[in-house]
């Protein structure tokens, strides 16, 4: 067992915690103003529940956009379920949050990057998170970036 402070973990921890205040405020009070999401999560992990055909098409990760249309949204301590819209055919996703690769709201050009998704919870020393850059908290730049991420949109 290691005798130092898990930084990593923490913060791994923390800003997934953000993520469930935003998403609580959301369900709550609907989107404010301009705010829209784009989450790329890892549609592998095996508490990640999709449609099958969304799983073929998307087998390793998939970016979801929550702006215009989203639907009977649940959060919890452990992630989110939604209901979105894909070319006229709703579906309901469930979205773990340690699933989270990435978190944007290009309105105001926030951005949170989940850079390792192993390791957050074992103590096999084969990571190491307390390495302060497997995470990355950093704001959206430019324009450009969010153009980039609608093209995984299909």
């Amino acid at each position: 067992m290691s005798r130092s402070i898990d930084y990593g973990n923490l913060m791994h921890r923390a800003m997934r915690g953000l993520i469930q205040e935003v998403l609580t405020g959301v369900r709550d009070n609907g989107l404010p103003g301009a705010h829209h999401f784009f989450i790329t999560f890892d549609t592998t992990h095996p508490d990640a529940k999709l449609a099958d055909w969304l799983k073929e098409r998307y087998p390793s990760e998939m970016t979801v956009v929550m702006q215009h249309w989203y639907d009977n949204l649940e959060v919890t301590d452990d992630g989110f379920s939604v209901t979105l819209n894909f070319g006229d055919a709703p579906e309901t996703l469930y979205v773990p949050y340690d699933s989270i690769q990435t978190f944007v709201d290009p309105s105001v050009e926030f951005g949170l990057r989940f850079e390792t998704q192993d390791g957050d919870d074992d103590e096999d020393g084969d990571d190491d998170p307390s390495d302060p850059s497997s995470l990355e908290v950093e704001p959206e730049k430019t324009e450009a970036d969010v153009v980039s991420l609608d093209s995984f949109r299909k």
